[in-house]
């Protein structure tokens, strides 16, 4: 009786057991079948590293499509601490190339993140400076393609324009109004590591940016160059506090021209201050029309 009891016992584990081997080769297969794509997925992310690549900025074009805000294509120091082997001589050598502190970079290359930036000093390198760190071929150093905005005039129409950021991001005028439409979408290279750093063996994928919507204007810059240098006389003439002139063609409103003084150089907003570049005066002040309205019948 005690035999059979025990025997019964015996089949009710295997049986237990048998049921939860099923159960596994069931859910093991039905992974495999049904769920292989998600698994690549989370696989795929554990082991993938982006480097990211920057879109261009649509361009600024007048009325008759002369490009008013271009690009210029510039590069940007990237690193990946744990590939970094030597991170005492790839600091040495980046601070003295880059004329920081030796303190500073080594934060940099010592820092327990995937991908670092070197901001600003990194930023925008100069083609001397950007062929020195390649030349060095350091394992982890990376040199990426950024955009950076160019204004062929500078000055001319710099408070309708605005200016951005050094993350190319509108801060002011056009720049600012339209941001989310000039901006584009960020591309990456993608290449694959393991949980320590080091790069597999396997090929990059890269995904091209996409970039930002053009705008055109009503503009018209021969006009606007017309105003600019009647504006620049009447200061040199009369050295007024302020000075401001449009243009408006009187049958549809589009605005041709405007300017005011005092003004700034878009490439250089930094050295002005906030009333000089924010302060877009045809827009900004209040003043009597009185005759200033003007037609090609009246003239």
């Amino acid at each position: 009786m005690f035999f059979k009891f025990t025997h019964k016992r015996i089949r009710i584990v295997l049986l237990i057991i048998f049921f939860l081997f099923v159960l596994v080769i069931l859910k093991v297969g039905y992974i495999q079948l049904f769920q292989y794509k998600k698994l690549n997925t989370l696989a795929t992310d554990l082991w993938s590293r982006n480097l990211p690549v920057e879109a261009n900025r649509g361009l600024i074009y007048d009325i008759n499509n002369l490009i008013i805000a271009d690009n210029i294509t510039t590069t940007s120091l990237i690193l990946i601490p744990n590939q970094i082997k030597d991170k005492e001589k790839v600091a040495k050598d980046l601070s003295q190339i880059l004329d920081v502190n030796y303190e500073e970079i080594y934060r940099h290359v010592s820092k327990k993140t995937s991908i670092e930036r070197v901001h600003p000093e990194g930023r925008r390198l100069s083609y001397n400076i950007a062929n020195r760190i390649n030349d060095l071929n350091y394992d982890g150093v990376y040199l990426l393609k950024e955009s950076k905005r160019y204004y062929p005039y500078d000055t001319l129409l710099s408070h309708v324009i605005g200016y951005v950021g050094i993350d190319n991001q509108g801060l002011s005028g056009i720049e600012l109004q339209y941001d989310k439409y000039l901006t584009g979408k960020y591309g990456m290279i993608k290449y694959f590591s393991d949980a320590k750093g080091n790069r597999l063996s396997m090929s990059e994928v890269y995904e091209k940016p996409q970039d930002g919507m053009n705008i055109q204007l009503t503009i018209n810059l021969e006009i606007q160059k017309t105003i600019e240098r009647e504006l620049d006389n009447a200061v040199a003439k009369y050295n007024p506090d302020s000075a401001l002139a449009i243009v408006m063609n009187p049958n549809t409103g589009e605005i041709l021209a405007m300017s005011s003084r005092p003004n700034f150089s878009l490439s250089n907003y930094k050295n002005y201050t906030i009333e000089e570049i924010n302060r877009n005066l045809p827009i900004w002040s209040t003043y009597e029309p009185g005759s200033t309205f003007k037609n090609d019948d009246t003239i």
